[in-house]
């Protein structure tokens, strides 16, 4: 079977629902929203009546809402993810069964009126749709009968498809970069044979970090790249795909295995997602300020966002185009942080500029990176939290030989001082960066063995060795006592870096291919992190070293964490990148 000229993504996963046509030299396919200046706000029907989010135990609340969750095969079920929407709201309450298949959604979390209602349990469906109206004095009931899926392969996780598919460890490894912009329905799903496969291989080695179906964009040697053959890696991991996709039979030859629903701790929780206005949202990081608004970046689209987690309101600030789109230069937003003024920061990838917008005045200052045009340089990651000591910031930019690179950057004087470190040295490349209380800087990077820290004053690095070869580290947050947090995506476990001791802790997570992309300590107790595949919140009792897996509402892709510990127990907001929603996860017990 020869490839086509024009590659259908649907036949790539057809389970996705977004559908564009993607050129193999040239990119195609709809542009991300032009804005122009001027804030856009949208408002939820929601807003119509402010929700009111109390963090109380569900025992002591009387219940808006309550059921029972009950299937012929295993009768009460526990574990089982309810969800309800209202009509016209951008807001979805969700819930989990308890050991009884009891649910309840306590007052103050439903507003009156007709709710929609979902579940998630792999494996299951609703046996018929659930609809229930909520009054005001709440006692609305429901019971929900479920009956075992005929459509399986829709409901796994990247993870679960990972720990079903044969092959190697390392086989298995390569194809979780297929997760950073789509699921891993779209090659399993598919029909291409090896040949064709190692080709559609290549052509996503083309498209930047930040593409996705409906913003295709390429990097600015993508016609070089498709003119050359596939490299051996690149017909490896084509081959691999077509030994385990749909291109020798209509179903696959190996088991669909799932993972367990939650029990006990894990089902004691709320999760509130917001739904983002635009169809494209993605949402990739957010960080909430001192009045409790979410703001958060847009990995394929040129604003800044702020949504308001009482009302849904979400007002969107357009963030200048300065590098062409008709020349290959993406748009969208990565890291999300503030300085000790509140004003917000963001790196803008592909338009490669540091962004600092100030929510009183609404007046947004833009600063080109020292390689802004240049190639395929991105600004990343960005961390102003601690300015006030030197005047400067920390700045990450990527897309670049020899690697990702650490500028320190004085907003004033505009000068950029480069991590540069002496011949022999390990190299200092990071993915993540995060300032402790000096505004020295760590850097993290996925396949260094080491995490650095750089001195503000002296720019001079030291290493500090993994335990693990291979762990690597991705991204990370710096806690009251400058101990380094992080996440070792490929190791799947959590890390710690101490710098009284230089000594480093490290957390294996028990779900396999978890993917932790981020990982926050609450000051206290827990330590937290998201998975990008599993669709899993994972909190860790340092002092226990006990997990509780939380399983989210849907199929989420996490790229950062963000811990709120305003409200007696932390909490964690994070983002589905993906779907275009904002996900807060509320434990109720510790």
């Amino acid at each position: 079977m020869r490839a086509p000229a024009l590659v259908r993504l649907r036949d790539l996963g057809h389970e996705d629902d977004r559908t564009v046509l993607h050129s193999q030299t040239k990119p195609s396919g709809r542009e991300p929203m032009r804005f122009k200046p001027g804030k856009i706000t949208f408002m939820s029907l929601a807003a119509a009546g402010a929700l009111a989010l109390p963090a109380l135990p569900a025992s002591a609340q009387t219940a808006a809402l309550a059921g029972k969750v009950t299937s012929a095969e295993e009768g009460a079920m526990e574990g089982v993810v309810v969800s309800a929407k209202r009509a016209g709201s951008t807001i979805t309450i969700s819930v989990v069964s308890n050991d009884k298949g009891e649910f309840r959604f306590p007052m103050g979390r439903l507003e009156p009126g007709a709710y929609t209602i979902a579940i998630r349990a792999v494996g299951y469906d609703l046996a018929a749709p659930a609809k229930v109206e909520v009054s005001a004095q709440g006692a609305a009931q429901i019971d929900l009968n479920l009956a075992k899926t005929k459509r399986l392969k829709s409901q796994l996780s990247n993870a679960e498809w990972l720990i079903s598919l044969p092959g190697a460890e390392q086989q298995k490894t390569s194809l979780i970069g297929c997760g950073e912009c789509h699921t891993l329905q779209r090659p399993l799903f598919s029909s291409y044979e090896a040949e064709d496969m190692a080709k559609v291989v290549q052509r996503m080695s083309a498209h930047t970090t930040n593409a996705a179906p409906n913003h295709p964009f390429f990097v600015q040697d993508a016609s070089a790249i498709m003119e050359k053959a596939p490299t051996k890696a690149q017909v490896d991991l084509g081959a691999y795909i077509a030994s385990v996709n749909l291109s020798a039979a209509d179903t696959w030859a190996f088991p669909l295995k799932t993972l367990p629903r939650p029990k006990g701790k894990a089902t004691q929780v709320i999760y509130t997602s917001y739904d983002l206005p635009r169809a494209d949202a993605a949402p990739h990081d957010t960080g909430r300020d001192a009045e409790g608004n979410i703001w958060y970046s847009d990995f394929q689209s040129p604003v800044l966002g702020k949504l308001d987690p009482k009302t849904g309101k979400v007002t969107e600030y357009p963030i200048p185009v300065q590098k062409p789109l008709d020349k290959r230069f993406p748009t969208g937003g990565l890291q999300i942080a503030f300085d000790k003024d509140g004003n917000v920061y963001e790196g803008t990838m592909g338009q490669a500029q540091v962004v600092r917008f100030n929510p009183k005045t609404e007046k947004m200052d833009t600063w080109p990176s020292p390689n802004w045009n240049t190639g395929d340089a991105r600004v990343t990651m960005i961390d102003p939290r601690f300015a006030t000591e030197d005047g400067n910031i920390w700045v990450n930019e990527a897309g670049l030989p020899p690697g990702n690179t650490a500028f320190k950057f004085n907003v004033k004087s505009g000068e950029w001082s480069r991590v540069d470190v002496p011949k022999g040295s390990p190299p200092a490349f990071a993915y993540g960066i995060a300032a402790n209380s000096r505004n020295d800087v760590y850097g993290m990077g996925m396949n260094n063995d080491n995490i650095w820290e750089t001195d503000a004053k002296t720019m001079k690095t030291t290493y500090f060795k993994l335990p693990e070869a291979g762990a690597g580290g991705r991204r990370g947050h710096v806690d009251a006592q400058d101990r380094l947090w992080f996440a070792q995506f490929y190791g799947n476990a959590l890390g710690m870096f101490d710098p009284a001791t230089q000594k480093i802790t490290t957390w294996k997570i028990p779900t396999p291919f978890m993917n932790p992309y981020d990982a926050q300590f609450d000051g206290k107790t827990y330590l937290w992190t998201g998975g990008m595949s599993s669709d899993l919140v994972e909190r860790l009792n340092t002092q226990t070293g006990e997990f509780t897996e939380y399983l989210l509402p849907r199929e989420t892709n996490i790229r950062h964490v963000d811990v709120q510990t305003t409200d007696g127990l932390s909490s964690l907001w994070v983002q589905d990148q993906h779907n275009g929603k904002i996900v807060h996860v509320e434990p109720l017990s510790d």
